[in-house]
């Protein structure tokens, strides 16, 4: 079965960490597939377009972590690399 987005963006899945990111100003923590989904998703892909390979990867995994909770090792990962290339951590 193959999630939606509007699954994926609803999935309080936990990652395997919390990702505090400084934005605007603001802390953002991201802590669940859903809101890790939206944070990538939410911003322009003028912005990821340097990290679009990434930041595919990055959505794919969100969306496999949603249909199945064991992926999440991943997609921490693949979040990770992305928020590190982007320098957000």
């Amino acid at each position: 079965m193959t999630s939606v987005a509007g699954d994926v963006a609803d999935s309080d899945t936990p990652l395997r960490a919390v990702f505090k990111i400084n934005l605007n100003g603001r802390t953002v923590s991201i802590a669940t597939v859903g809101q890790a989904y939206r944070f990538i998703t939410n911003l322009s892909s003028i912005e990821w377009i340097e990290f679009r390979a990434l930041h595919a990867d990055a959505v794919r995994a969100l969306q496999g972590a949603a249909d199945n909770a064991m992926l999440t090792v991943q997609a921490t990962d693949a979040l990770r690399a992305l928020f590190v290339r982007a320098r957000l951590l």
